[in-house]
């Protein structure tokens, strides 16, 4: 009997058939005591490439190559139309939801509890700390891969905003014109945070941090209301929401449907304005960061510029700062560049709100390449962490990734880049009703993608270490 799926969806299949495989290898992974050593930025860093360097190039080079080509051999209309409005009904029922709801509220509020306490009170060694592990192993790496591989599970998780909606709120109006400018600013300051202080290495100085988050964050939500400060200004619920926007699985009221990863994208409207672009291009800007700041080129460039007597927090400062307005005024170049190549009316503000979106599904592979490795080898102390978090283990476990870990993080950023080319291209399409005007409109970003992989690829296959004078 003739199948009615798209011919495309048996591949995919196959993938994720191939991606479970890989989750069944991991149990070759060799197994070792962790040290006393710190779980920080180095350890969610890559380590060296381990494979060929003649692979690693060839590999990247074609796949960025082919990904620039895409946008001139596919025009088919239909076709493009076809494979992005495909979409299945998972369930029409959410059986028990609201109690799931109630459960995972449950666990964020006893989840930040959990983390304050044993960070002021357990021991202060970072891998024996479940305070350290969970946040980091559990927020910043696994957390934030369920969310774009899977879809946003923090609105029901968000400990704050369980919180303020228990409390009465003044109900003032969030100011239109600070739009997500501010969630920009606090996704910043926390990336700043943990690069040049020992927040990932100090379970009380973590545990303040997260207080301090936490007044501020009751303070807006409950000064305005909780919906319009977790929508705009908290940056980890910004933060999710963006990478949820990536996730296969949506959630209605009329159950679970699945589409390709990041296939709503161009029509969920999740950019809108100049601060939107803003926090896209620093999800992308902070992981290239971190990523510099601790490769040995990153480590000896800052030290020669501290060596001739510049502080070295001016010079992590300038880099920051400098980096991510260089990230963003190339998009925006781009967008300047598109209104002419595409021969359009259309503003270059238009252009860039058009075009952001795709630029998530690169920061979710960058993400994933830089972190996955790292939930891996702290995943025997996580689970430990959550199932004990009052009686550490006093030698918890580590697992030692093997060599061909390697290329699945080349593979991450890769497979990033050509969605992020697929999801611009599609965008054109729905754009401009000539196939001309769709082809040469993309040049510029796709040009900028290209970039921005060819920064990501190059950093990976660079060793590792603790970044300088900060460590």
């Amino acid at each position: 009997m003739a199948s009615n799926e798209p011919p495309w969806h048996a591949t995919v299949r196959s993938l994720g058939t191939a991606v479970i495989g890989c989750f069944f290898g991991l149990a070759l992974i060799d197994v070792v005591i962790a040290s006393n050593a710190a779980v920080g930025l180095s350890d969610a860093s890559s380590e060296t490439l381990a494979v060929p360097q003649w692979l690693y190039l060839a590999t990247g080079g074609a796949v960025i190559g082919a990904s620039a080509l895409l946008a001139s051999v596919i025009t088919d209309r239909e076709f493009i139309r076809s494979v992005h409005d495909w979409r299945k009904p998972v369930s029409a029922q959410l059986p028990l939801r609201q109690g799931i709801v109630y459960l995972a509220r449950f666990v964020g509020v006893a989840g930040l509890v959990i983390i304050v306490y044993r960070g002021f009170v357990g021991p202060q060694v970072p891998t024996a700390n479940a305070a350290v592990i969970l946040v980091f192993a559990g927020v910043r790496a696994g957390l934030t891969m369920v969310v774009y591989l899977v879809g946003n599970v923090w609105p029901a998780l968000n400990p704050w905003r369980t919180i303020a909606e228990l409390l009465p709120n003044l109900g003032r109006r969030y100011p239109a014109r600070l739009g997500r400018w501010p969630a920009v600013a606090g996704l910043l300051a926390l990336v700043w945070l943990e690069t040049v202080t020992p927040v990932n290495k100090e379970p009380a100085l973590l545990a303040t941090a997260i207080c301090a988050y936490s007044i501020v964050t009751l303070a807006g939500a409950l000064f305005y209301t909780p919906k319009s400060w977790f929508s705009n200004a908290d940056p980890l619920s910004v933060t999710f929401r963006f990478y949820g926007s990536v996730g296969p699985l949506r959630w209605s009221e009329n159950g679970v449907s699945l589409r390709p990863p990041g296939f709503d994208l161009p029509e969920s409207g999740i950019v809108s304005k100049t601060a939107d672009i803003a926090f896209i291009v620093a999800l992308i800007w902070e992981l290239t960061f971190s990523g510099f700041v601790t490769t040995t080129t990153g480590v000896e460039f800052i030290s020669a510029v501290v060596g001739w007597g510049v502080p070295p927090l001016v010079v992590y400062g300038a880099l920051f700062v400098g980096g991510y307005l260089l990230f963003l005024g190339a998009f925006w170049l781009a967008a300047q560049l598109a209104r002419k190549t595409g021969e359009t009316y259309l503003t270059p503000r238009t252009m860039a709100v058009r075009f952001a979106p795709p630029l998530l599904a690169i920061a979710a592979g960058y993400h994933l390449a830089h972190y996955f490795g790292f939930f891996v080898s702290l995943l025997p102390s996580f689970v430990g962490s959550v199932v004990s978090p009052f009686s550490p283990s006093a030698n918890p476990l580590v697992l030692t990734r093997p060599g061909w870990f390697g290329g699945l993080t080349i593979a991450f950023i890769l497979v990033g880049h050509v969605l992020a080319v697929w999801l611009a291209h599609a965008e054109a399409y729905a754009t401009f009703p000539s196939r001309i005007q769709a082809v040469r409109s993309q040049y510029p970003f796709i040009v900028v993608m290209i970039a921005y992989t060819v920064v990501s690829l190059w950093l990976i296959s660079l060793r590792t270490v603790d970044p300088a004078f900060v460590s």
